[in-house]
């Protein structure tokens, strides 16, 4: 039998120590007399175990003012779900909260018994809620990409979520083989007409909920970063009015897809449209307002996740 390593048999004690204090509800001094361990070191073990993130913390108990924020949002824009997690002032993270309960949205869809499509977007938000997923069994539902997974240098975009979703979940996925901007419209129109591309295009249409990220503009922005489009190019683009950007769409401040050079290149599947499809952006923060309240007034998303601070800002409080 393999002796355990010291490193795993801390992990395997303060995951112990992590489930008697949090899921059975045990004090420390129990914890450390049924451990046979001091009191300061069930501690310690409680502390690793959320350090290491071996224990994942959910609050169920509904926040009154989040609640409120999330109704008046639901009725400004006439949006199918929303909600709000509260804001955390000293937090350094752009997903904390957020990404939390993406999952627990998206994991509410996979429970479901009855087959559907889900559609899922890329970007670093996203990624973090797919990270917080559990592993299921749900061979009944296809997850699908709407955006590519080769990035500009011809590796695999590493924002794009599904294979690390599918890998979670255990169901079966469509990665769009495609760059997520091609060369020219030229490019993608031949790139699309290919027969699995054709296949994943009409998938993507019929997606009961689709999850996407929403991406600020200029030269700190995603597409900028991540090397898809150049300072120049990003800079005309906010010059010409674009305001966000989702799964590679470019729109103006009013929600409309902008008729430019950058949108005949998207190879990414169309947004399936708001009547069929409930069609969720998660994102917060002051540099992605611009993009998060355009989305919302063009309706190109009929759900939002976010937090306090956003959502009082998109009511213009």
């Amino acid at each position: 039998m393999a002796k355990r390593s010291d490193t795993q048999g801390r992990l395997d004690d303060a995951a112990r120590a992590g489930w008697l204090y949090y899921v059975a509800g045990r004090t420390q001094d129990e914890i450390a007399a049924a451990m046979s361990i001091s009191r300061q070191s069930a501690q310690r073990l409680v502390s690793l175990a959320v350090a290491e993130r071996l224990i994942k913390v959910r609050l169920d108990h509904p926040i009154a003012a989040c609640l409120e924020l999330a109704e008046a949002l639901r009725k400004k824009y006439d949006l199918k779900h929303v909600e709000v997690v509260p804001s955390d002032p000293a937090g350094s993270s752009s997903t904390v909260g957020i990404a939390e309960a993406g999952a627990a949205e998206i994991e509410r869809w996979l429970k479901r018994p009855d087959p559907i499509v889900i559609a899922v977007g890329t970007g670093r938000t996203l990624k973090a809620a797919v990270d917080q997923l559990p592993p299921m069994e749900c061979p009944q539902h296809r997850i699908v990409s709407l955006t590519g997974n080769i990035g500009p240098d011809g590796s695999a975009a590493f924002y794009n979520v599904i294979f690390s979703m599918a890998d979670a979940i255990k169901a079966r996925h469509f990665p769009m083989p495609l760059p997520v901007l091609c060369s020219s419209a030229e490019e993608r129109e031949t790139l699309h007409d290919q027969a699995l591309v054709r296949s994943t295009l009409r998938l993507g249409a019929q997606a009961d909920v689709t999850f996407v990220g929403i991406g600020e503009l200029g030269p700190d922005g995603p597409l900028c970063v991540d090397g898809f489009l150049g300072k120049e190019e990003m800079l005309k683009l906010v010059q010409e009015g674009a305001a966000g950007e989702i799964c590679g769409w470019v729109y103006d401040n009013q929600g409309r897809l902008l008729a430019n050079s950058i949108n005949d290149r998207v190879a990414s599947v169309p947004i399936p449209p708001r009547e069929t499809s409930s069609v969720i952006g998660i994102a917060q923060g002051r540099k992605k307002f611009q993009a998060i309240s355009a989305a919302l007034k063009g309706n190109i998303i009929n759900g939002v996740i976010t937090d306090e601070a956003t959502a009082e800002q998109l009511l213009g409080r």
